[in-house]
C-alpha cells in the first residue's frame, strides 16, 4: 500500500488554484447584471445616464421596455443591443 503525504503548502497551493479557477467561471458566466429586467433607476446606474436621458431613450424607441404598475422595467439584452446599433450610447 502506497502512503502519500499532503503538506500544508500542497493544501494552500491547491486551495490558491482552486480559488482561481473559481473566479475564472463565475466571471465568465455573468452576462450582466443580477437578473434579467432592470429597473430605471439600475440602468441609469449603469450607462452613467441622466433620468431626462433614459426618457428620450425610452420616447425615441432606442430603448424597449415595460410598464408594470407605474415602474419601467427594461431587458439587459436590449441594453446590450442598444448600445451595440450606437457606440455613443456607451458608458
Amino acid at each position: 500500500m502506497h502512503v502519500e503525504m499532503i503538506t500544508r503548502e500542497d493544501l494552500h497551493q491547491f486551495k490558491t488554484e482552486l480559488l482561481t479557477e473559481l473566479k475564472t467561471i463565475l466571471t465568465a458566466a455573468k452576462p450582466g447584471p443580477q437578473g434579467k429586467w432592470l429597473k430605471s433607476a439600475q440602468v441609469r446606474a449603469l450607462l452613467n445616464i441622466s433620468p431626462g436621458t433614459l426618457l428620450n431613450l425610452r420616447v425615441n424607441g432606442h430603448l424597449r421596455y415595460t410598464k408594470v404598475g407605474g415602474i419601467f422595467y427594461y431587458q439587459y439584452q436590449d441594453i446590450e443591443l442598444m448600445l451595440a446599433k450606437d457606440p455613443s450610447k456607451k458608458r
